[in-house]
């Protein structure tokens, strides 16, 4: 029996909570749902990803009013995916920070993946209408930003690390507090997307990156904030289901087998750690596809559309 497309039955409301990690720093998780933060600087607020509906992002910015009523002045998206971008307009951010590669995926894949994330997780596009369309960078960096957050508040730094859950991902990082905003780079007790990913450089060069900073409290993409030495499992965590996943597509791969054989030989090496986990059975159709084609020598990702979602989950989930 077909099971039902990505997350399209997932209709059940999230309840989301904020942690505060530090002075001035908060993080706000809903139960497997995308995670996002908020730092203050002496005068003003960072935030830290954008949810995927002006809607949406109200809600998590009238919780965070409780807290401060400092002005936006950036808004730092990690990654291009519409989920975490579409919601930019609530902000009235003065700045809208991401890499400059993240700019070009926004301008080369943005509308499709628009469409593609909204017909796989229509419950996060809350009021869908308020979209006003598609959400441009006004600052992109290639390798480092540093915010000064003023007074004794420290700096925030932005580091790219690298390809990885896609080409332009960026972490947060706050040295004075030692907390890390790591985007779906990393991800705590819940599974990982990586149809867009470059998988062996991030299970190597980007997860070491992360590693460096010896962070002692990380908000990843989904799951709750991890703190101690919590850290370096969920970085453990994030790097196994990767190595298992190239290994499990690979074995497939070299043999002459078929997509389809590939998949379902990921799901029997992953299912027992991670088939609990939110969006696990969501995400492993497209992960395995993106694998088997850089197995193949497609070295860039191919654009995900509605249409090719479906013939995907078709083939693989059917």
């Amino acid at each position: 029996m077909s099971k039902p497309f990505a997350s399209s039955q997932d209709l059940e409301e999230k309840v989301a909570s904020i942690e505060v990690l530090a002075d001035g720093v908060y993080a706000r998780t809903a139960q497997g749902d995308p995670n996002v933060g908020a730092i203050e600087g002496e005068d003003f607020l960072v935030c830290f990803e954008a949810l995927a509906t002006p809607a949406a992002a109200h809600e998590w910015l009238t919780q965070l009013r409780t807290y401060t009523d400092k002005p936006v002045r950036y808004l730092v998206l990690s990654h291009y995916h519409a989920v975490r971008v579409l919601g930019a307009p609530a902000f009235q951010a003065q700045e809208i920070v991401a890499h400059e590669l993240t700019r070009e995926l926004i301008r080369e894949r943005g509308q499709q993946d628009w469409d593609s994330e909204y017909g796989r997780m229509p419950r996060l596009f809350k009021e869908p209408e308020s979209i006003s369309g598609l959400t441009w960078p006004t600052v992109t960096f290639s390798d480092r930003l540093t915010i000064p957050l003023g007074g004794d508040r420290g700096d925030l730094v932005l580091q790219y690390c690298g390809r990885g859950h896609t080409e332009g991902d960026i972490v947060a990082w706050l040295p004075r507090h030692k907390v890390l905003f790591a985007g779906d780079l990393v991800e705590a007790q819940a599974a990982l997307y990586t149809g867009d990913a470059f998988h062996r450089d991030w299970a190597g060069a980007a997860l070491a990156k992360i590693s460096s900073f010896e962070a002692e409290h990380l908000v990843g993409g989904r799951g709750g904030v991890v703190s101690g030495a919590a850290v370096g499992a969920a970085i453990d965590q994030t790097r196994h289901f990767l190595t298992e996943l190239i290994q499990s597509v690979s074995g497939v791969h070299q043999r002459g087998g078929t997509l389809k054989e590939a998949f379902d030989a990921s799901y029997a090496a992953l299912a027992n750690d991670y088939g609990r986990w939110p969006i696990f059975e969501h995400t492993l159709p497209f992960d395995v596809s993106r694998v088997w084609d850089e197995l193949s020598g497609i070295e860039r990702p191919v654009i995900w559309t509605a249409d090719r979602d479906q013939e995907i989950w078709a083939q693989l989930q059917g």
